[in-house]
């Protein structure tokens, strides 16, 4: 099935990339921004994408621009810099920020894309670049009704479960509450995974009871690779990028005058891990070097 609405995608990476391969299978016509950090695209353009060397070029081809970027200020500067988004953003058009941003920029942000004569959603990302590619992501959303059902076919071309969570900026803000719980239990579960290696138990036992007990859930499977045989991959997301998005919901809970005891305790340990490229599964064998137990660093199963 062809469909008529243009796609424009800006941010071709780990979860881009997944993207872009399923609006592309679903019948969309698609271009996308050129840019370095961009995956390898030879499949994207033999299934008929096309590519653009400009922000500005991208939105002049497209009722629809996808922005999928690290945080707030690549958002503000694919969006505002020179020969960006808005200089060539059609009325009417729609721009899709699936990253993970300020909830405060967001709002901000929205403003300038309605004063250019476009519309905003926030439709921020859940899952792995593995559920990108199977076109299996979750997708929390922050629009106008309206707005919402007319895009919801587009969303659901590359997504499972899509959450209508409010008005603008409710996508990012659920979204930081849904990555500081992730990530929280992520820094509780490795802590307690590097102490238990530095007492000597079996890496066995440690998951079954853990993860039969009060541990179990989707974050210790996905830490639980790394215990078995030091595979990292369970959970693809750098120490650096979990840092980003705890300073984000650091800022928020400030706006909101929330409490955040534990939150400024998980963001203090992400902040004091020098391997900031480390996926977050190989906390368990920084922080059990940092401990120095008899099992330090080994990332092997058991003994």
């Amino acid at each position: 099935m062809t469909h008529t609405m243009r796609v424009g995608l800006i941010g071709v990476g780990l979860m881009g990339h997944g993207i872009a391969r399923n609006i592309l299978t679903a019948g969309y016509r698609l271009c996308f921004l050129d840019h370095p950090g961009n995956q390898p695209v030879d499949d994207l353009l033999a299934a008929g994408a096309e590519r653009k060397n400009q922000g500005r070029e991208v939105a002049e081809a497209s009722d629809v621009v996808i922005l999928c970027v690290t945080g707030s200020p690549q958002v503000e500067a694919v969006l505002f810099s020179p020969g960006g988004v808005l200089e060539g953003l059609r009325e009417e058009a729609v721009v899709i920020d699936c990253s993970t941003a300020q909830p405060s920029s967001t709002r901000r942000v929205a403003e300038r894309v309605a004063g250019a004569g476009g519309r905003f959603m926030d439709a921020a990302m859940t899952r792995t670049p593995k559920e990108a590619e199977a076109g299996r992501l979750n997708l929390i959303v922050g629009s106008p009704e309206p707005l919402f059902a007319q895009c919801r076919p587009l969303l659901a071309s590359f997504a499972e479960t899509i959450t209508h969570a409010g008005e603008v900026g409710a996508g990012h803000t659920l979204k930081l509450l849904h990555n500081f719980v992730s990530l929280g239990f992520s820094a509780v579960l490795a802590e307690a995974a590097a102490a238990s290696r530095g007492a000597g138990i079996d890496d066995g036992a440690f998951l079954e009871v853990v993860g039969r007990g009060g541990g179990g859930g989707v974050i210790f499977e996905r830490l639980r690779p790394f215990i078995e045989t030091g595979d990292p991959s369970g959970f693809r997301f750098s120490v650096a990028n979990a840092s980003k998005d705890l300073g984000y919901y650091h800022a928020m809970t400030d706006e909101l005058g929330a409490a955040r005891g534990i939150a400024s305790a998980v963001e203090g340990l992400y902040a004091g891990i020098e391997d900031r490229q480390a996926h977050v599964p190989e906390l368990i064998r920084l922080l059990g070097s940092l401990g120095g137990g008899p099992d330090a660093g080994s990332g092997e199963s058991g003994r």
